[in-house]
């Protein structure tokens, strides 16, 4: 009986869709596994679709051609190590969330989720069938456990497998970031090894999908919840990982452990990821934004460098009459120090045409609202004029401070076709903008050092679309915005829950109707990165038609 075991761990960051692609990058780490005599390659949960896939999954022609690109994958790597590998599995009418060990070219055994999330950014119960409660698969003399993602989140399938004599459990996800998540998987992980008193390893892939990231970080417990080893995070990675039999069974050898960043890096490094795939795995190589001298659009020029370098990105200053020469001077700062292309368009005649067009409309009316918005409406024209005609993605660059009330022009400076910064809050922005000029890493394409200077980070926040605004005018000042925000939206409470945390009951009423009314423009802006688990889009579904408010 052997007494050593080798695990290549592949923490890559597959496609959604393409299974030749996917399956492309499995053989290129089943290769890397046979070289270094492994006897089982793992790859992540559902790799051979891309994760999260969603309802592609229950499209028949999708997930019957999944299955037959891991039949053909099996007999591609008949000669060398298992590999195991996720994907849809079919029986009868019922579609499985399923792990495929992979040996002597044919699918040897197969593993069915059992429970199934839905919650958050999961909706798997609408889309899968749960599997039944299973035993271990055998690799050579050894029998390994794998519950698939959820499933070591509960203790009955682990204990399954340790019951019907699984000797280590490896664990393969499609976990996605947000804040504080890498300490709720440990804790959960841990926790499955004290019950079963095996060996755990903890499995996931990396890369940006849609508005989720999936942030690596793989690792692995000893009995008594030791961490053995620690795997970069964000990175694609492939590790050769040993396991030990001894007197007491088998202990994973300990190896290197990578140390998190930062919650402030581990954000940031969220954003430039999600925005580096998604224009990647779209196939937009290059970006433009509407940089305005504000602390927003700086800090998404800056993540837009970083994440495709400075000629892929163009800046564009539109001003109007109550553009401020401050904001002028600012945005071509920001622009220069990022060293991206910086264009100026004034808005002035075309907005002089819009108002003569419609001035017999309008006549014996007040200027009000509707005259700032078109200026944010010709802005945005005017930017999707430019996407158009040279092929660059238009970044909206609304803070989820603004999302979340409301305070952005639909069809104007909501237009876009991604934002970096959706789920950020305003007083986080600012943050984010020093933690950036303080620090640089080597996954940085764009320069070091101050890139915003001081003067965008600290003068008051203003739209510019009349004399003298300011945001202050119309909302409270973000830090108590955000707070109350935070309670309404992050953590689902109450107006009550305002007062008790300081605020004016009707201040807190009127930031509660802003959210519920600005339903119809979340429903059309544009996706994002989701840092938190309170993000506008698959986190938080709200009707757009809604006259319930909070009486307390």
């Amino acid at each position: 009986m052997s007494d050593r075991f080798r695990v290549t761990l592949a923490q890559l960051n597959p496609v959604v869709g393409d299974l030749q692609g996917n399956a492309a990058q499995a053989r290129a780490a089943w290769e890397q596994g046979r070289a270094a005599g492994a006897d089982l390659v793992a790859l992540p949960e559902m790799f051979i679709t891309g994760y999260n896939a969603q309802d592609l999954v229950m499209k028949a022609a999708f997930n019957l051609a999944a299955i037959e690109t891991v039949r053909k994958l099996a007999e591609d790597c008949a000669d060398g190590p298992a590999l195991a590998i996720g994907g849809p599995w079919v029986e009868g009418t019922e579609l499985y969330n399923a792990y495929f060990i992979l040996r002597q070219g044919r699918i040897a055994s197969t593993v069915l989720k059992h429970h199934l999330p839905n919650e958050t950014v999961f909706d798997e119960v609408r889309i899968f069938d749960s599997g039944p409660l299973g035993g271990p698969y055998s690799v050579g003399n050894t029998r390994i456990g794998s519950p698939i993602c959820e499933d070591a989140w509960h203790e009955d399938v682990a204990e399954t497998l340790a019951e019907t004599g699984a000797e280590f459990l490896l664990v393969p996800n499609g976990s996605p970031y947000y804040r504080g998540k890498h300490d709720t998987r440990l804790n959960h992980m841990v926790a499955r090894v004290v019950e079963t008193g095996l060996p755990l390893i903890y499995l996931n892939m990396v890369g940006g999908q849609d508005d989720q990231v999936f942030d690596g970080a793989t690792f692995g417990l000893n009995p008594g919840g030791t961490l053995a080893f620690q795997m970069p995070q964000f990175d694609e990675t492939i590790a050769h990982v040993d396991l030990e039999r001894g007197i007491n069974g088998w202990r994973i050898v300990p190896g290197e452990v990578h140390t998190h960043a930062s919650e402030w890096e581990q954000d940031y490094h969220v954003m430039v990821t999600a925005l580096r795939d998604y224009c990647r795995k779209t196939g937009f190589g290059k970006v433009l934004l509407g940089l305005s001298g504000g602390v927003d659009s700086a800090i998404v020029a800056t993540i837009a460098v970083d994440a495709l370098g400075a000629d892929n990105v163009r800046c564009v200053m539109l001003p109007s009459e109550y553009t401020s020469q401050e904001s002028l001077d600012d945005a071509e700062a920001v622009a220069k120090a990022l060293g991206c292309r910086y264009d100026y368009v004034p808005i002035s005649e075309g907005r002089a045409a819009i108002t003569n067009t419609l001035a017999p409309l309008f006549e014996g009316r007040e200027p009000d609202l509707t005259e700032e918005n078109i200026q944010s409406r010709l802005r945005g024209l005017l930017l999707m004029a430019l996407s158009n005609k040279f092929g660059e993605m238009l970044l909206t660059t609304g803070n989820k401070s603004e999302v979340a009330v409301g305070y952005a022009t639909i069809y104007g400076d909501m237009s876009g076709g991604y934002n970096p910064i959706k789920d950020l809050y305003k007083t986080r922005v600012f943050e984010t903008c020093r933690w950036r000029n303080e620090n640089h890493r080597d996954w940085m394409m764009g320069p070091a050092g101050e890139v915003i200077r001081p003067n965008v980070i600290d003068k008051p926040p203003t739209a510019e679309l009349r004399e003298d605004q300011k945001d202050s005018d119309s909302l409270p000042d973000y830090p108590d915005l955000d707070a109350m925000l935070e309670i309404l939206v992050d953590r689902n409470g109450s107006i009550a829950d305002c007062v008790a945390a300081g605020f004016e009951r009707e201040i807190a009423r009127k930031v509660e109707r802003l959210i519920y009314i600005s339903e119809y423009k979340r429903f059309q802006s544009a996706p994002g990165v989701r840092l938190t688990k309170g993000a506008f889009w698959l986190d938080r579904r709200y009707p757009i038609v809604n006259r319930w408010r909070d009486p307390s």
